[in-house]
């Protein structure tokens, strides 16, 4: 069983727990707390379904879970930092949507099994730049518990999540800006673009890695 550090993809939820005097009660609606466990509940279905959905099943079941739950323009701007003054409007909304379209995929082509995980909400916390940061756990009866943050930021919508952190530490967002701008720098935003489609044609394929914990 294992968990793939490039994917450093959220789980999802079915309980929550108090750990330390962290939060035990349940989320009030709308908080930051209960937009993570909305997203992981379709999250925990989409897992336990996941043969039957297959992949285009998996990807549309998430989709409007996904952006209900993320801030998806807003890290498709922070993950090509400062090139994206230099994007045209019109590049900048083919960004987003692809970056769209990657996050979903990202999503149903690993979450594409179930061997008995459960999940657990620890509690929340205030962090820098006026976000909340939510703290779960993946608990894998065969394996390695893992702790998973999640950052987020209100917006008109409400709270949206803008990162994660696996293991508490390996922010999501520092990977992919460091991964993409690499790419931008040495070759334009269109190279990326080609870059992120043959990802999501490798997802939709079965060729990524496996994010969640599996037995054989």
């Amino acid at each position: 069983m294992r968990i793939q550090l490039a994917a450093r993809i959220l789980m999802a939820i079915v309980s929550t727990s108090a750990a330390g005097g962290l939060r035990a009660e349940a989320a009030e609606p709308g908080s930051p707390p209960a937009i993570v466990e909305s997203l992981n509940a379709v999250m925990l279905d989409v897992m336990k379904n996941a043969e039957t959905l297959g992949y285009a099943g998996r990807r549309d079941k998430l989709m409007p879970a996904l952006d209900a739950a993320y801030d998806v323009s807003f890290m498709a701007e922070k993950v090509v930092g400062r090139h994206w003054d230099k994007l045209s409007e019109d590049e900048r909304k083919r960004w987003v949507a692809l970056f769209r379209e990657f996050l979903a995929a990202n999503y149903a082509g690993r979450f594409d099994r179930y061997s008995g995980q459960s999940f657990e909400t620890l509690g929340q916390e205030p962090s820098a730049f006026d976000t909340v940061l939510v703290k779960t756990r993946i608990v894998d009866p065969g394996g390695e518990n893992v702790n998973l943050d999640y950052r987020l930021h209100e917006t008109p919508a409400g709270w949206r999540i803008v990162d994660l952190y696996l293991k508490g530490t390996v922010s999501e967002l520092a990977l992919r800006r460091s991964d993409y701008t690499a790419v931008l720098e040495r070759d334009g935003i269109e190279a990326l673009a080609t870059y992120l489609r043959e990802k999501i044609s490798a997802l939709e394929a079965g060729k990524g890695d496996p994010v969640v914990p599996a037995r054989e």
